[in-house]
Parts: C-alpha cells; structure tokens; sequence
C-alpha cells in the first residue's frame, strides 16, 4: 500500500488529502506510527504538526530526494523578492524543534 507522500508524488493524492490519511489511520488498526504511515520522517512529521504550511516542503524534498533542511536552506539563500515568507518560517521552526530536540 502506498503512503500518503507515495500518492502525492505519482499524482494520486493532493496536499489536502492528509486529512483524509490521517482519518484512515485513526480508523484502522495501525502497526505503525501516524508519521510512517504517512510516509514521513519523525522531524518532518514534527514540522508538519507544528505548521501544517511546510507540507509542500516536505513533499518537494521527498520529490528531489533531498533533506528537508537542505531544501529549505537552498529556498533560504534566494534574493528576497524570489522567495515567501514559508521557506523563512519553515527555516526558524525547524531550529525551533532542534533546539528543543524534537528534530532527528
């Protein structure tokens, strides 16, 4: 079966399914922690939970099979008028969550 990241990068699921994944774990018996089954890393599970926002940043570093904080540190150097304030606020929760050690 394919998790949750699986389907949204073969175009089988939107970023606004999650809900719907996370519905079906709750309902079923689940062998696996909620971050697995969704096909996360426990940090970017952890991310995610803290703001639901840095979801297509997950899912993008998943696509170029890259780290979450690589692609958030290349998103961080762009000039100012190239990026939003998502990959910034991405960027300070993350050190957020690895000051707290809540970051693998």
């Amino acid at each position: 079966m394919s998790n949750f990241i699986e389907k949204c990068l073969n175009g089988e699921a939107l970023l606004d399914d999650i809900d719907d994944f996370v519905d079906e774990w709750h309902e079923s018996e689940p062998d696996v922690p909620l971050y697995q089954f969704l096909g996360m890393k426990k940090s970017e599970y952890s991310l995610w939970v803290a703001d639901a926002g840095v979801l297509p940043f997950i899912v993008n570093a998943h696509r170029l099979k890259v780290e979450v904080p690589d692609l958030l540190n290349d998103l961080y150097t762009l000039p100012l008028a190239a990026r939003s304030d998502g990959p910034v606020k991405a960027n300070q929760l993350m050190n957020w969550l690895k000051k707290e050690g809540l970051w693998e």
